[in-house]
């Protein structure tokens, strides 16, 4: 009869601890996929919000895992719509690119501003 109490006592810490949520270290997922996870969903949030399309953002950001850019966007889209808000045009490939000092230079534009 000595082993109802050995069983006894080694299965009441299990029991109370069977509804806790306590973290065990190791157990979780990796911190660095968590970063990675919310990184690619903030690309996709920010890539709705300057009203770019999904495939420009696929393309922008070739390492991010496409589903989770995807659900970004999603997530963006539709909190944009609920709140009525309007993106933010980006400005990536609209600036003037650099002219050489050659090219001045041969146009009689003034290569030294000082």
């Amino acid at each position: 009869m000595p082993v109802r109490p050995l069983l006894a006592t080694a299965l009441l810490p299990s029991l109370l601890l069977a509804g806790c949520d306590i973290p065990i270290p190791g157990l979780g997922p990796d911190p660095r996929v968590v970063q990675r996870e919310a990184e690619a969903k903030a690309i996709g949030g920010a890539c709705r919000h300057a009203l770019r399309g999904i495939e420009d953002c696929f393309t922008l950001n070739p390492k991010a895992p496409k589903a989770l850019v995807f659900a970004g966007w999603k997530d963006m889209d539709q909190y944009m719509r609920e709140n009525k808000l309007d993106g933010t045009p980006s400005v990536l490939g609209r600036s003037e690119p650099a002219k050489p000092a050659a090219d001045r230079a041969r146009r009689g534009e003034d290569t030294d501003r000082s």
